[in-house]
């Protein structure tokens, strides 16, 4: 007979392509591992994995076995969690995504009002981009994910909690920056720096100001808004950042100047996304709720 650990270690085979790293991150030996996917295979009389001692890959008719595998253990998880719903909020662990251009400027603001409401609330925060942490909820790897919208994320729910429009940052002694207000025409000329290829947040700006990616300086690669401010403190150019980030990379630099983007709003829109059979959503209103208070304070 089918086990539900049978469908949990050929999950995570699927997703290291590693016995060894599956194995680990099963916390059960690579030979137990090995044997239960071998018996798996055997009782469905369909090869699931080929494997080598180099590689691991999933066979066609396996990514079909896999596909109902991730149902299964996603309704057995919804399953667990019916009792939980019945519960006080966030009395239980809750395992949060969050994109690199949200977490640094809403995490700090969130946790000292959500110790005060929910002393015994646990997170587990994961940051990462946008895509990762889509296919992550989606797999039941995580409970939530805060990003940034629009962004694609078919099949998932999202919950709003804010809006907020984009910055223009440039010295003090930049010729535009005595402007109240700035439109996409003027940022032509003002040697704009962008996130690198991968962050919603280039994408966001891009179709806020209705620029191409040739309109951006891409030489740079930078990763984080940080990197980005210290390269307009540098004189290599001007960025844009969204509202939330003002009081942290703006606020207390005298040399700086903000200038709102005089482009139709919001130009972009804070929520969380959840699985439409996601059974703690109590806990999931509770923490949006606290986002939304961290951010209009």
């Amino acid at each position: 007979m089918i086990s539900f650990k049978q469908l949990t270690y050929a999950l995570a085979a699927a997703e290291t392509l590693h016995f060894k790293k599956a194995a680990e991150k099963c916390n059960i030996s690579q030979s137990a591992l090995s044997t239960a996917l071998n018996q798996l295979e055997e009782q469905l009389g369909v090869q699931i994995f080929e494997r080598d001692n180099k590689k691991v890959l999933v066979t066609p008719i396996g990514q079909e076995v896999l596909d109902r595998a991730q149902q299964i253990v996603l309704q057995v998880s919804a399953l667990e969690g019916l009792s939980e719903n019945l519960l006080d909020p966030l009395s239980f662990p809750l395992s949060v995504g969050v994109i690199p251009t949200i977490a640094p400027y809403l995490l700090p603001k969130m946790f000292p009002l959500l110790h005060d409401e929910f002393p015994g609330a646990e997170l587990r925060i994961v940051e990462e981009q946008s895509h990762v942490l889509v296919d992550m909820v989606r797999r039941g790897e995580l409970d939530t994910a805060i990003l940034a919208l629009p962004y694609p994320h078919d099949g998932l729910l999202s919950l709003e909690f804010w809006q907020e429009d984009f910055y223009w940052v440039t010295l003090k002694d930049d010729k535009y920056s005595g402007l109240k207000e700035i439109t996409s025409d003027e940022l032509t000329h003002s040697n704009l720096m962008l996130l690198k290829e991968g962050h919603c947040l280039k994408d966001h700006i891009l179709d806020a100001c209705k620029l191409t990616e040739q309109a951006a300086n891409h030489g740079f690669g930078a990763t984080s808004l940080n990197t980005l401010v210290q390269m307009v403190m540098g004189r290599l150019g001007t960025t844009l950042i969204p509202e939330m980030a003002m009081e942290q990379l703006i606020s207390q630099n005298k040399e700086l100047k903000a200038v709102h983007l005089n482009e139709k709003g919001p130009h972009r829109k804070i929520a969380f996304l959840i699985r439409p059979n996601f059974t703690r959503l109590n806990s999931v209103d509770a923490l949006k709720a606290i986002c939304q208070k961290a951010l209009d304070d």
